[in-house]
Parts: structure tokens; C-alpha cells; sequence
């Protein structure tokens, strides 16, 4: 099995990136989760689907915050593989994909609610998705804790692989993890952008609310792909690097994969603007997702009753 050595004064950059990154997100994203938290646990009267899902992403997200000052500590010094090291490993590599899978699942609620409203009283339900989210939050768990163990040979420090053998079940993770959420993400976005394009606006209000809505979807959705895209594409350059063997290359991947981290971890900061504001102006929206609900119905010539507000994203 063949290593490469790692170039020291790169990585020393990388650390100074990373602090110019993560101290921020780190001082930002405290009590941003904490008004979200106290928003989403103590503000809101009812449980809904949304809050549901809120509460999930804000745990993962808080966890991703606990577990940044530890990269950067690990990215500079060379800290050998320890129970310290496999917490952190735990929690990192548990968090992040939550939140990915969180957001996917806020992505498929909404579109829930608009494509399928007559069904959307039996497919949702605040119950349904706490169910949902604890049987991720198992997997996810168990499957931190088992994957190390199917590495063939862990590497000499925590959170580096130094050797170029590929991986296969990380290319595993990065498509399930990754890449068919993004593709569910944007199909669901889109579609509730086209219904609430097509929504038919009565007055200069109800347009006001129509172009808010699709502000939220698309900036949600763009956000999203900004964010994780880079991280993942990268991890697949990895892969495709130790697939050939090209030991050239791999100090400049690995410098990618770090960089792009940044970006996908800033995530964890960016989600409290993004879905705090998405479930405020969601709340405003009454009279909008019922006229799609509607404009759905009729196309079916369902004689069936119309779904509650409350059924739909609020």
C-alpha cells in the first residue's frame, strides 16, 4: 500500500484559511442555533412537520459547530488516531449528512404539500417525520461508528488517509450521501417553483407573497449546492486520484477536499438565516399554496375536500 507525504507548508496555509472560515461561522453560528432553537422549541405553538425538521438540523448543525475547532487542531498537528480522534470523526461525519438529509426532507415536504395536497393529510404529519428523523439519526450513527472498521488499514493521524488505495464504500457515501439528495432537492425545488410561477395572482399582495416564496425556494436551493457541491466533487477527485495512483496530485486534493470543508461546514452557520426565515415567511403565505393546492385539484377534477393550511409548509 503506498503513502504520499504531505506538504507542510500547505498545509500551514490551510490552517490559516480555516481560521479565517471557521472563526466566524464559529462566533456566528453559536447564537444563531440558540435563537433558532428557542424559536423552534419554545415560540411556536404548534408542532408542525417544518418544526420538526427545524429542530433535527439545528442539533446537527450544533454538533458540526462543537466538532470545528477540532479540525483545525487536527489539520495542524499531526494527532494520532485516538478516542478523541473517532468522537470527533463520530460526530463529524454523523452531523454533516444529517443536515443534508434534513434539508432533503424539507424539500420533499413541500413538494408534498403542493403536488400530492388531497394525499398530504395521510403522507405528513408531525409524528411521520420525528419517526423519519430518529431512524436517520440511527443509521447515520451506526454507520459512523462501523465504517472505520471496513477500511482496510487506518491512517497514521486522525482525519487524513495518507494512503492511495481506493475506497470504494466512500464513493458509496458520497453518492447516497450526497448526490442523490442533490438530485431530489432540485427536482422538488423546482416544482414547487413552476406551481407557485403558474399561481394565477389576484392582487399586487398576493404577488408580493408569490415572489417571496420563490425567493426562499430558489435561495434555499442555491445555498445548498454552493455550499456541499465543491466539498463532494472534490472527494470524488480523491477517489478518482487513488484510483490511478497519482501520488503527484494527491497534496493538491487533499488541499481542495480541506478547503472546500470550509465552505461545506459554513453551512451549519448559514442554515439558521436560510430556514429561520423560510418558516417565518411561510407562515405569511395563507393564501398562496392553497391556490396551488386548488390549481392541482382541479386539474384532477377531485370532488374531494380541500387540505387545511395547516396540512401545508408553513
Amino acid at each position: 500500500m503506498k503513502n504520499c507525504t504531505e506538504d507542510d507548508m500547505l498545509q500551514n496555509g490551510i490552517v490559516l484559511f480555516q481560521l479565517i472560515i471557521y472563526i466566524p461561522v464559529f462566533s456566528l453560528g453559536i447564537p444563531l442555533n440558540v435563537i433558532a432553537f428557542w424559536v423552534f422549541c419554545c415560540k411556536l405553538k404548534r408542532w408542525t412537520e417544518t418544526r420538526v425538521y427545524m429542530i433535527n438540523l439545528m442539533v446537527a448543525d450544533s454538533f458540526l459547530l462543537f466538532a470545528l475547532p477540532f479540525l483545525i487542531y487536527f489539520t495542524k498537528y499531526n494527532h494520532p488516531i485516538d478516542k478523541l480522534c473517532y468522537t470527533v470523526w463520530n460526530i463529524y461525519f454523523t452531523n454533516m449528512p444529517m443536515s443534508i438529509l434534513i434539508i432533503t426532507l424539507i424539500a420533499i415536504d413541500r413538494y408534498i404539500a403542493i403536488k400530492f395536497p388531497l394525499k398530504a393529510k395521510i403522507l405528513r404529519s408531525p409524528l411521520k417525520s420525528a419517526s423519519i428523523c430518529g431512524f436517520l439519526w440511527v443509521t447515520l450513527i451506526i454507520y459512523s461508528f462501523l465504517y472505520p472498521k471496513f477500511q482496510e488499514k487506518p491512517g497514521q493521524f486522525c482525519l487524513r488517509k495518507q494512503s492511495i488505495q481506493p475506497n470504494y464504500l466512500s464513493l458509496f457515501s458520497i453518492i447516497v450521501g450526497y448526490f442523490i439528495p442533490l438530485g431530489i432537492v432540485i427536482f422538488c425545488s423546482v416544482q414547487v417553483i413552476k406551481c407557485l410561477k403558474k399561481k394565477m395572482a389576484t392582487s399586487p399582495h398576493e404577488t408580493k407573497l408569490m415572489q417571496k416564496a420563490i425567493h426562499i425556494v430558489s435561495v434555499n436551493l442555491c445555498v445548498f449546492i454552493v455550499c456541499f457541491s465543491p466539498f463532494y466533487i472534490t472527494l470524488l477527485l480523491r477517489f478518482a486520484v487513488d484510483v490511478a495512483g497519482a501520488c503527484s496530485l494527491l497534496s493538491e486534493v487533499r488541499a481542495s477536499i480541506q478547503i472546500c470543508a470550509c465552505l461545506a461546514n459554513s453551512n451549519c452557520c448559514l442554515d439558521a438565516f436560510c430556514y429561520y426565515f423560510a418558516a417565518k415567511e411561510f407562515q405569511e403565505f395563507p393564501s398562496l399554496f392553497p391556490t396551488c393546492i386548488s390549481m392541482r385539484s382541479t386539474m384532477n377534477q377531485s370532488q374531494e375536500s380541500q387540505p387545511t393550511t395547516d396540512q401545508v409548509m408553513t
